[in-house]
């Protein structure tokens, strides 16, 4: 029972890290606007994001052959629901200002790894170093081709940063333009 109170603090204590980052220098949150966001970061925040019961090579097989036939690539979402930073990471994908960027250009998938003892394969597949912590993502093309993996923990600290930075990561790796042979133009790994 301890541990699902210390869950529940976690959970708490992103929100509260999200509507500081949100609406800073607001001592009250009074527009409806402003009401409506905080209800809907609270209610992602309270969801459970990584099936203790999910196949996860197959949720990423069925992943690709969407993204092939609709012209999208998969993110790989590595992390736990006991992780605060893994929280924030699905609010700011499900942000509003996010939500159309990633429906369009993406299936994602989250990979549960439990307290660092589930779907380790996968991470070692798609080359993430679990050590450096989680909410950790790859990018891969339809073909299942990785074109990008987070190898230094950049999404780690995710409660520090805000939601703009997953903005310029979802524009940053979207599919481009197809082109005659149905390839896409560039694939990356690695890096940034």
């Amino acid at each position: 029972m301890a541990l699902r109170n210390s869950s529940n603090l976690r959970v708490l204590a992103c929100i509260a890290a999200v509507l500081v980052a949100t609406f800073p220098g607001k001592a009250a949150l009074t527009s409806t606007a402003a009401n409506a966001r905080l209800k809907f970061h609270a209610q992602m925040a309270a969801t459970t994001i990584y099936s203790d019961t999910a196949d996860a090579k197959e949720e990423i097989r069925q992943a690709l052959l969407k993204a092939a036939a609709e012209h999208k690539r998969v993110i790989l979402d590595f992390g736990g629901n006991w992780c605060g930073d893994c929280q924030v990471l699905n609010i700011y994908f499900h942000d509003p200002g996010n939500a159309g960027l990633l429906s369009t250009n993406y299936v994602l998938v989250d990979v549960n790894v439990g307290q660092y003892d589930k779907n380790l394969d996968l991470a070692k597949k798609y080359g993430i170093p679990l050590n450096k912590g989680v909410p950790a993502l790859v990018v891969l093309d339809g073909a299942g081709h990785v074109v990008y993996a987070q190898r230094n923990g950049e999404f780690e600290k995710m409660r520090k940063l805000d939601s703009s930075v997953v903005t310029v990561f979802l524009q940053k790796w979207k599919p481009g333009p197809r082109t005659g042979s149905g390839t896409h133009p560039s694939t990356h790994s690695g890096g940034n």
